[in-house]
């Protein structure tokens, strides 16, 4: 459906998009496109991914910047270019202006992923470390843009960029040319505008489905209000698609040509996440996996073929470290109980051996003793216990009541 939102002149055709295609030849890989078994039995039709973690720089965001750049007139490559990111964008911008023989000064968060830093230097940019959040980083790079003369490289809201990202959607139609519906995640829209005009140009049949993060979802109201609304505080694990203002420029795109927008819960990033890496063994950052979160969390309504865009395979292994424990807590894989028994030797051995006889696997345990809490004879342990689903943590608990243990938590 259309959300009513008028192109009068469109930003960007089919055309720009074929013509970054040429530009993007022998720069840009073609990416894989993967069959997911499991995906498709849960879904009730076939689920094809598009491997853009595969990418070179681990992410899409080279194909924008790359036509962004290769576009620029011979002083303005001569003056170089500024970019803002915690990541994917910068190396992008990184890679795409080192090819081109162009200067890229990339300005970064303090607090963003040290292998991110170190990809983007690697790369051939000068990284610059520039406030605590991407705001500030975007405004300090936009204040060097306009001392030096060098050219800003937007990373989503600018038509060149838009066009490159476009190639995807024609990568799309030609590997799976029976495809109904593709699902794409929004952070500020770049890719999911490309996509659109590429696949609704050629095939208007085809459905297009966004997918934001519900803590940082910037377009569901800047959708029904008519206009980009910028949110507060927008908050996810998913730092690529965590932007607080829709593009100018991709969200007349989207609202005239994406049928609808989804939003997906951490918990539900944590499990697609979990599923690339367990069964497609793709290594997928939260961004990227978010179109697998919206079809584990109502996949059965989407027509296929599906066509999901696994956007970005960039995750930090600290951050992977904890997505994957929150994942596989949210799937009952993990379980945390504290209970108390009497402190007596021996007590704690006993624990386990009950915890031993429905092979639960334990995997950390605090003793407490001297909490003011406790009785003269009590202690309480807090057991983090590694489990095979609900069902099984389920049976644990009960087994721990059927001993006569009080469990608290």
């Amino acid at each position: 459906m259309s959300y009513g939102t008028a192109v009068s002149f469109p930003p960007v055709t089919l055309d720009d998009v074929r013509g970054a295609q040429k530009m993007l030849s022998g720069v840009a890989r073609v990416t894989a496109m993967e069959t997911s078994r499991h995906l498709s039995q849960l879904v009730g039709a076939p689920v094809h991914l598009k491997c853009e973690n595969l990418q070179r720089t681990g992410s899409f965001k080279l194909r924008g910047a790359y036509v962004r750049i290769a576009g620029l007139l011979p002083e303005e490559r001569a003056a170089g270019v500024v970019a803002a990111s915690a990541g994917n964008h910068a190396q992008g911008v990184a890679l795409a202006s080192s090819l081109l023989g162009v200067h890229a000064t990339v300005f970064m968060p303090k607090g963003a992923p040290l292998p991110k830093i170190s990809a983007t230097r690697d790369y051939g940019a000068e990284v610059r470390m520039h406030g605590q959040v991407v705001d500030e980083t975007l405004a300090a790079a936009q204040e060097y843009a306009a001392e030096t003369g060098a050219v800003f490289i937007h990373p989503f809201d600018h038509p060149d960029v838009i066009a490159g990202q476009g190639t995807v959607g024609l990568e799309i139609l030609e590997q799976c040319p029976e495809v109904r519906t593709i699902v794409v995640g929004i952070g500020g829209g770049g890719l999911a505008a490309g996509i659109a005009v590429a696949v609704k140009s050629l095939r208007p049949d085809v459905r297009m489905v966004g997918v934001q993060a519900v803590g940082s979802a910037a377009y569901p109201p800047s959708l029904a209000a008519g206009h980009p609304v910028a949110i507060e505080n927008p908050a996810t694990m998913a730092d690529g698609i965590r932007v607080g203002r829709p593009g100018d420029v991709p969200f007349g795109i989207i609202g005239e040509l994406v049928d609808e927008v989804r939003t997906v819960s951490e918990d539900e990033l944590s499990a697609a996440l979990l599923l690339c890496l367990e069964r497609a063994k793709l290594v997928v950052e939260p961004a990227g996996a978010s179109p697998v979160a919206a079809l584990l969390g109502d996949g059965g309504g989407i027509a296929g073929p599906v066509v999901a865009v696994l956007s970005g395979g960039n995750v930090d292994p600290v951050l992977l470290q904890r997505v994957l424990r929150h994942g596989m807590a949210a799937q009952g894989r993990y379980l945390a109980v504290r209970l108390r028994l009497t402190d007596r030797p021996g007590a704690l051995a006993t624990l386990l051996g009950v915890l031993s006889v429905v092979d639960a696997n334990v995997l950390d345990v605090s003793h407490v003793r001297t909490d003011p809490r406790l009785g003269l004879t009590e202690a309480e342990v807090e057991l983090h216990l590694e489990t095979k689903g609900p069902e099984h943590c389920a049976e644990v608990g009960q087994a721990l009541r059927d001993a006569g243990y009080t469990v608290i938590d």
